[in-house]
């Protein structure tokens, strides 16, 4: 087989993996069990065993953890290739994230030196007794937060990707005068409409969605019945590649939950369960600085949100949870990020003193909450919800904070918004350009939380379907340049930044999907 060598390296990886998870002891453990049983002849042993594994669900479980695994993966490298480099293959990109963790670390430290509040302490026993009993009502007794700020917005982060230069490269080169248009000035491949209309075919006019299909105007008989159909056979599979192939056109609310979970293949097992009762417990035991930022970032975004303030108290839960776990760290193989390190008081600079804070290497900012806020709607069993989450934030959102080349990245991401608008509406780009209201400015901060905040649920919902659908964050890309697209005839008479701004300030009442359809096939190329 011609690619056969290609794939041997990467089976090995997977198997690897597999074999010190729990699913494999699990495994090991019903194939002993069932030697016992009269069906299996040691004659035909292998094939027996296999056969019971299949017939009784073990064989599906097997392929998900695999299909996971492969979302996962490093991409296929030679041998030799420094760790760092499968990370993010470009220098001055990992010089530029590097830069900017210093920052990030410098004014997480300095933090905590003006306000003398200790990065970790152990809580007291009757601190620890009281937070227990107030676990589930955090909300009405937080700590006194004036004092602290978020670590970084997202517009300072926007400011960091628009210095990003690739010191290779002739930018005088350029074909097009529209490419020195923009803010992001750096050379990665994105894709045009042409290429997206292909990569997303499903999406197409002539496929039902739901999000369009779905409406009360349409005859249910037409497309949805039939739709919610095929969705409850695949969570009755549990498979996990069909689950995302089926989300592509929209899941059904009340398979959402299920079809998400199983496309991540979140199981939330007792061992599950169990991880997060111990991550609980880490948090009543010791309490961090970054407690404080998450407190601070709750209370300034998802508590003043007309639809998420309800779940204000699952949010700590999940958030304050999830800086504890330290099997986060795993993702870090594959993001161009590094985890940041602390040392022990009074040892600073001596590596053997050195620890990771926080134990997940995520020091959360301004708006990071809202990645959960979202979630809170389709999962109100918190070890389920922290579960989901934690797969949502190693696959996909961790790419909307961090400097990389990677064509989910946010750096590509703004690329190829700021790439769409200027070859599809080009009077408006150099319009705004030209009264000082640069589109990427407004948009930025829809990407980086993946629109979190700034649509209505059911529509967000609709939009993370597709994420989890393509594998793929281009679809927040092309949404953002669809909006632009919308609103363009108010935008084209307006004279200032502040103006502009007002016309696209509340995208609540925006549907999704007949916005992303009409700009990607509606749209004259």
């Amino acid at each position: 087989m011609e690619d056969g060598t290609d794939l041997s390296p990467s089976i090995a990886q997977i198997v690897q993996r597999l074999r010190g998870s729990h699913l494999h002891s699990q495994l090991e453990r019903q194939a002993k069990d069932c030697l016992h049983r009269p069906e299996i002849k040691l004659e035909s042993l292998k094939e027996d065993v296999r056969a019971f594994l299949k017939a009784s669900g073990w064989e599906k479980r097997l392929q998900n953890a695999v299909y996971r695994e492969l979302h996962v993966q490093l991409p296929q490298c030679h041998p030799t290739t420094p760790a760092e480099h499968l990370k993010e293959p470009l220098a001055y990109m990992r010089k530029a994230q590097a830069s900017w963790e210093k920052r990030v670390l410098k004014s997480l430290n300095s933090m905590s030196t003006e306000l003398g509040v200790p990065l970790a302490r152990m809580r007291p026993a009757g601190e620890q007794k009281d937070l227990t009993n107030k676990w589930n009502e955090m909300g009405t007794d937080e700590p006194d937060l004036s004092r602290f700020r978020p670590v970084y917005a997202p517009k300072d982060f926007l400011e960091v990707l628009i210095s990003l230069r690739n010191p290779n490269h002739d930018s005088s080169e350029d074909m097009t005068v529209k490419s020195h248009w923009g803010l992001i000035q750096v050379p990665l491949n994105v894709r045009d409409i042409p290429q997206l209309r292909q990569a997303y075919s499903e999406l197409n006019l002539n496929n039902g969605q739901l999000g369009i299909d779905d409406h009360a105007h349409v005859h249910p008989d037409l497309f949805e019945n039939s739709y919610v159909q095929i969705g409850k056979k695949v969570v009755v599979e549990q498979d996990s590649a069909a689950a995302q192939q089926y989300s592509r056109r929209g899941c059904p609310t009340g398979l959402r939950s299920d079809l998400w979970a199983l496309t991540l293949n979140s199981t939330n097992q007792p061992q599950d369960v169990m991880h997060y009762e111990q991550l609980k417990a880490g948090v009543i035991q010791h309490d961090l600085l970054v407690d404080y930022l998450i407190y601070k970032d709750v209370k300034l975004t998802a508590s003043n949100d007309d639809y998420y303030f309800v779940f204000e108290d699952f949010l700590y839960q999940v958030m304050l949870c999830f800086s504890r776990d330290t099997a986060v760290l795993e993702h870090f193989k594959y993001n161009s990020a590094t985890p940041p390190k602390s040392y022990i008081h009074g040892k600073v600079g001596n590596e053997e003193f050195a620890v990771l804070y926080p134990p997940n290497g995520v020091i959360p900012f301004h708006g990071f909450s809202m990645y959960v806020a979202p979630l809170c709607f389709l999962y109100n069993e918190p070890s389920k919800l922290y579960s989901v989450f934690r797969m949502m934030y190693i696959r996909y959102f961790f790419r909307l904070h961090s400097i990389s080349s990677s064509p989910s990245g946010i750096v590509a991401l703004c690329l190829q918004f700021e790439r769409l608008l200027q070859a599809h509406l080009p009077q408006l780009f150099y319009h705004l350009r030209q009264i000082g209201a640069q589109p990427l400015r407004i948009a930025f901060k829809w990407m980086v939380r993946a629109f979190s905040g700034y649509l209505s649920t059911d529509q967000l919902l609709l939009l993370w379907d597709r994420i989890l659908g393509y594998d793929s964050l281009e679809v927040v890309a092309v949404l953002a340049a669809a909006v632009f697209a919308f609103r363009a005839e108010n935008l084209m008479e307006v004279a200032s930044l502040a103006s502009a701004e007002a016309v696209l300030a509340d995208l609540s009442t925006l549907k999704v999907m007949p916005l992303i359809q009409i700009f990607l096939f509606a749209t004259a190329i």
